[in-house]
């Protein structure tokens, strides 16, 4: 969940218990060494026809998902929804949106999944409900409703609460009024989103119970969706003007919050094997660590936003500034806590087009590079459908085409403001996130193979040449690259536990890294840019063994003993000798 323009993101994982914390980095965890490959369902495969992707697609797709070597699956919501957000606006939490298929079908995949080796985390929604929701129906029936406090309202009779933000809403007014009982109701995304009351104890019980029912059923986790904001201070005091310029400083950890997450540990996570996911670490890097900490029995691996916000427009983006944020971010959890890895998911546009140049002269060494920083950087790599084909923005040239919600309203909202049209239609070609919920793209037939009818959201049409078919037979492509690079960090765990060194800080180009652990040494040196560049890392590397390079001639020239040209977008994994 996130807006067009901002988005706080972290990664968690729960049931952690008390340890020592100078050996915590280097303790050995499944989820440490775990890959998540994340699969945003309605975009996946289509297979009854429909246009929109379900369950059966996912199934008939299992073997492809275990030939990429990953061992998790992020699944986005597949409960009953009436589509708002898709399906970030949930109207039952226990059962399954038609379109997707039954429940018979998602029981088929989980046991698919296990079967291969693969654990599923799914997204949980519960910052807010739909408001189709059976609660909320019975919440805006009455003022004395029994479900009255499972959500926040503010009585008319007493005026209009202090303003809030909303993200989706046209008007961005996060309060809407509604006649049958007078009363405001709040919603810090759609309209049709409206907020969970985390302070009503009844509420948060229905919570537990239902995210027990999902942990019988066997599943692996839960990424809880936008959850630092479910803590708020209910007398909704006067923020001072112009906070939603950065909202999360008033939204993100409210009173609580620790709380909640205590509670949630002590009544489900900690009664089962799970991983649970959650969305926003707060504003600080004390807020990341009351999180983790492990004797807080909340959090124990954190995720740092800041670094996927770094590209902002189509100009392109400082490598320093990049390598400073993410060397920064592994600092802070160097002896104690864990971080996550990725640059991109169903709230972001595509990573290549984003992080790396999706020329057609460039687009694929561009992405092999950034598939190499995400899989040997310290920390549990998140890796998003289709980037291992190295899909691009489709980038729409008429609003007419686009399907996401918060693009559309915020559209209406420019043109009510008379915003520059032009200037906002430019922006959401680089950054919408419906660039990076196109089809997947399977082959070279009609639809890219992702449907035989309709697809609910066009296909780019790079399809005949960028699609899973065609990379299969390549052993040079993006996906042939991508299982190579998971098995080299499958195979050494120094790229999972290994301390992590930046090299050539100041290089304006060139990104460079040691990881050093488990008896070995290994060198990544990545050029972030489209043109030659060098670096003089300081190491000796002429004896050393290349493990992996995205060129298919192998290994940049190296100058001498520690100098090393880089054409465009070169990657390299070496392992070092002393």
């Amino acid at each position: 969940m996130r807006t067009l323009f901002i988005a706080f993101f972290a990664i968690t994982l729960l049931n952690c218990p008390q340890k020592n914390y100078a050996q915590e980095s280097t303790d050995k965890k499944w989820w440490k060494e775990a890959v998540v490959y994340q699969i945003y369902p309605r975009s996946f495969k289509d297979a009854n026809g429909d246009g929109v992707g379900d369950l059966q697609g996912i199934i008939s797709k299992l073997d492809y998902i275990k030939s990429l070597g990953v061992n998790v699956i992020w699944l986005n919501p597949i409960y009953s929804s009436p589509n708002d957000d898709n399906g970030y606006d949930v109207s039952d939490y226990r059962n399954i949106m038609k379109e997707f298929g039954t429940m018979d079908d998602f029981n088929a995949l989980l046991k698919g999944m296990h079967q291969r080796g693969i654990k599923l985390v799914m997204d949980l929604v519960v910052n807010h409900s739909s408001d189709e929701h059976e609660w909320f129906k019975q919440s805006r029936s009455s003022r004395t409703s029994p479900y009255r406090d499972y959500y926040h309202w503010w009585n008319a009779d007493k005026g209009k609460p202090n303003p809030r933000y909303s993200l989706f809403d046209v008007n961005h007014d996060a309060w809407r009024y509604d006649s049958l009982t007078n009363a405001y109701y709040l919603h810090y995304f759609s309209r049709k989103q409206p907020d969970l009351n985390w302070e009503n104890p009844k509420l948060r019980s229905e919570i537990y119970d239902m995210m027990k029912y999902w942990c019988e059923k066997g599943i692996d986790g839960f990424r809880l969706d936008a959850f630092q904001f479910a803590a708020k201070d209910t007398t909704f005091p006067k923020f001072p003007d112009g906070y939603e310029k950065n909202f999360s400083l008033y939204y993100a950890v409210g009173p609580h919050l620790h709380d909640y997450l205590q509670e949630m540990n002590k009544e489900v996570l900690s009664k089962y094997d799970v991983m649970s996911v959650a969305e926003g670490a707060g504003n600080s890097y004390k807020d990341a660590h009351d999180m983790v900490d492990a004797d807080r029995n909340e959090l124990n691996m954190a995720y740092a936003f800041e670094g996927v916000d770094i590209p902002s427009n189509p100009k392109g983006y400082s490598v320093i500034h990049f390598k400073e944020v993410f060397s920064r971010w592994d600092s802070v959890f160097a002896t104690k806590g864990w971080l996550s890895i990725f640059l991109a998911n169903h709230d972001q546009a595509r990573m290549v087009s984003r992080f790396g140049n999706d020329s057609p002269q460039f687009r694929e060494l561009s992405s092999k590079m950034l598939t190499t920083f995400i899989m040997t950087m310290r920390g549990t790599p998140y890796y998003y459908n289709g980037d291992e084909l190295g899909m691009t923005n489709i980038r729409f040239d008429k609003i007419e085409d686009y399907r996401d919600m918060s693009t559309l309203n915020e559209y209406k909202h420019q043109q009510n403001i008379g915003g520059d049209m032009q200037k906002f239609m430019d922006g959401i070609k680089y950054a919408c996130r419906d660039n990076g919920r196109t089809p997947l793209q399977w082959d070279a037939t009609k639809n890219a193979g992702f449907t035989s009818g309709t697809p609910w959201i066009k296909v780019n049409p790079n399809y005949k040449t960028i699609n899973v078919a065609a990379e299969e037979k390549d052993q040079n492509s993006c996906l042939n690259y991508f299982r190579k690079v998971v098995a080299l960090r499958n195979q050494h765990k120094v790229l999972v536990y290994g301390k992590y060194t930046l090299l050539d800080k100041k290089n304006p180009n060139v990104y460079a890294y040691t990881r050093e652990g488990e008896g070995k040494k290994m060198l990544i040196v990545l050029n972030f840019t489209a043109n030659t560049a060098q670096t003089d890392i300081g190491i000796a590397i002429k004896n050393s063994k290349l493990l992996a390079a995205n060129y298919a001639d192998g290994a940049a020239s190296v100058n001498n003993s520690s100098n090393i040209v880089l054409r465009p977008y070169e990657a390299l994994i070496y392992e070092l000798n002393d």
